[in-house]
């Protein structure tokens, strides 16, 4: 019986689906794919199991063999070759004057392309950059412009939260994030206190939003008059974790009590 494996090629990247053919495989083991760019030096993330699990649109790409030393050993002299490409591009993407913010440099596993990978305000005119590239290392060039998000999880980091930021670590791929998650949340509105490295919301807004709402739905809204043990007053704040909300007293004053010592007001008619 065929089955699929799961490789995923950076980490914290895509997973992407291979017959995994005569091969025994585990999670973690190296293994060598054929791709559109070639061959592949990749790392099994999710173990086999049968084909007819699982819905595929199109025919699998096997697993070509598992990986040895010797591919190890092509991957690290890509990796210098990586290195040695950008700092070259650098210094031409400064003599140029070009407006752009080269980040990263990835090698096909055969050494046979560079990608060059650089965030930019607007369009830049490469042209003689690519020129100059293909002068000096006799490869195929490709120049990909990404947005900021891209960078970060490319280039990795420290949240404020003194972990690896998420989209490097285990993020897949990039959920929409809005300033209302902040606001369910009764978080501070500040950006400074709400972005993340990339200068956007932080991808982490996400994570909690679904049970805020969900918890939510028994408490009275915001604005809304209610009956406390104090007094009656107008909800102002939730504070869903304890379990409490805030409210303005019409005698004056603020009071937190808790959602069961509550009583909503019943509309008037």
């Amino acid at each position: 019986m065929e089955k699929v494996v799961g490789i995923r090629f950076k980490p914290a990247g895509k997973i992407y689906d291979f017959n995994s053919g005569p091969y025994v495989l585990n999670v973690g083991d190296k293994v060598i794919v054929t791709t559109e760019q070639g061959l592949g030096l990749g790392v099994v993330a999710t173990p086999p199991e049968p084909l007819n699990k699982k819905e595929t649109s199109s025919p699998l790409k096997k697993v070509f063999r598992l990986a040895t030393n010797e591919d190890v050993v092509q991957r690290e002299k890509n990796i210098l070759l990586e290195t040695e490409a950008h700092d070259f591009c650098q210094k031409q993407v400064e003599k140029l004057k070009l407006e752009m913010n080269l980040f990263a440099v990835e090698s096909t596993f055969d050494a046979s392309k560079l990608t060059f990978f650089f965030t930019a305000d607007g369009r830049v005119d490469f042209r003689e950059l690519v020129k100059i590239l293909v002068r000096q290392f006799r490869l195929r060039i490709e120049m990909r412009q990404v947005g900021i998000r891209n960078q970060a999880k490319m280039c990795g980091g420290l949240g404020r939260c003194g972990r690896e930021i998420c989209c490097s670590s285990f993020i897949e791929k990039f959920e929409p994030v809005s300033i209302k998650m902040a606001k369910e949340q009764g978080l501070s509105l500040n950006p400074t206190k709400i972005s993340g490295l990339c200068g956007r919301l932080m991808c982490c807004l996400t994570f909690e939003d679904g049970t805020y709402k969900k918890l939510k739905e028994c408490y009275p809204k915001v604005g809304k008059f209610v009956t406390t043990d104090k007094g009656r007053g107008k909800v102002i704040r939730h504070n869903v974790i304890g379990n409490r909300l805030t409210v303005r007293l019409d005698e004056g004053g603020e009071y937190e009590a808790d959602l069961a010592n509550v009583k909503q007001d019943k509309p008037k008619g």
